[in-house]
């Protein structure tokens, strides 16, 4: 095994000891063996640290490394501030990877310089870790990233992507201010350097876990930070994104909607909708997932109880 990795794995994690376990091991199985997995506990409550202190033990590709409370975006810098790999992956403690994760991202980043992230599709998980009908592909509404990413991050989630460390010197670190986006708000920043190309690999690599006690989403918070990135890539970038401007927020108040669809709020997934129709109706005709997410907003009762069945959510857990 090489004594130096070739990937850094930086992994936040705050009170999730019921699923990180299922995550660590997805990284012991990864056919890439050439890997460090940093651990970062961002102040847990529960036995999070101790959960991960026991892979510490028996591998040292894994560290654990102790920390305040600061959030997501803090304990993913914290975490970087001490990768020794070149390459960069990030994994939230309640999520897993597929086996090929780590070899097939490395492998596409060696090949091209011109890239600076990789990422995947993604299977969309249950709270028990059993898969579900919904999946992300990950693509891309435009060719061009730094427009594709202003209307609709196509990254996906934060566990997804794999990039060059040399991108954190470039354009700074994630956004310790946001609550929310901030993973959006780097990729923004990387794109708008017209230097790094984004690669998506069609296959599934990644399962994003959806749960429970994840779906009483504060949506006016989430709307707040989106839209402060939005304008912040605005005003970067204005001559070239001010016609996509309308477009833009079509997509956050779609996204918000499914969302507040998801967490059983129909009343404001039906008021977003509405909001999406004002800003550019022409995403129903473009893309499809806008176009399923007016349908299931449209028939709100049908569409909770088979995303509540798909996810293994009672309608008791639903807000």
């Amino acid at each position: 095994m090489s004594t130096h990795p070739r990937v850094s794995v930086v992994i936040p994690a705050y009170n999730v000891c019921a699923y990180l376990e299922e995550a660590l091991m997805s990284l012991e199985r990864q056919s890439l063996e050439a890997f460090e997995a940093i651990v970062v506990d961002d102040g847990s409550t529960d036995s999070t640290a101790e959960v991960a202190e026991r892979f510490c033990q028996r591998d040292s590709r894994f560290r654990l490394l102790k920390k305040s409370n600061g959030g997501l975006s803090s304990a993913r810098n914290a975490g970087i501030h001490q990768v020794k790999a070149d390459y960069i992956a990030l994994l939230d403690g309640d999520d897993r990877y597929e086996a090929d994760k780590l070899a097939n991202h490395v492998q596409c980043l060696d090949r091209d310089s011109r890239i600076g992230v990789v990422y995947s599709a993604s299977k969309i998980i249950r709270d028990d870790g059993k898969p579900s009908w919904m999946s992300l592909s990950g693509k891309p509404i435009s060719s061009d990233p730094l427009r594709s990413l202003f209307c609709k991050n196509f990254v996906g989630h934060g566990s997804n992507a794999v990039f060059r460390r040399v991108l954190i010197d470039e354009v700074g670190e994630f956004d310790e201010t946001l609550r929310s986006s901030e993973d959006l708000d780097f990729w923004l920043r990387v794109a708008a350097t017209r230097r790094w190309q984004f690669y998506r690999e069609s296959r599934a690599l990644c399962c994003y876990r959806v749960r429970p006690s994840g779906l009483s989403f504060n949506v006016a918070q989430m709307q707040r930070s989106h839209e402060r990135v939005i304008q912040s890539a605005y005003h970067c970038s204005q001559a070239e994104l001010e016609p996509w401007m309308p477009t833009a927020y079509a997509h956050m108040y779609r996204f918000l909607s499914r969302l507040a669809l998801t967490a059983g709020d129909t009343k404001q997934a039906q008021q977003l909708m509405r909001q999406v129709w004002s800003a550019d109706r022409s995403i129903f005709y473009h893309d499809p997932r806008s176009l399923l997410t007016l349908i299931a907003v449209q028939f709100a009762p049908l569409a909770k109880q088979i995303i509540g069945r798909s996810l293994n959510v009672s309608e008791s857990k639903n807000p």
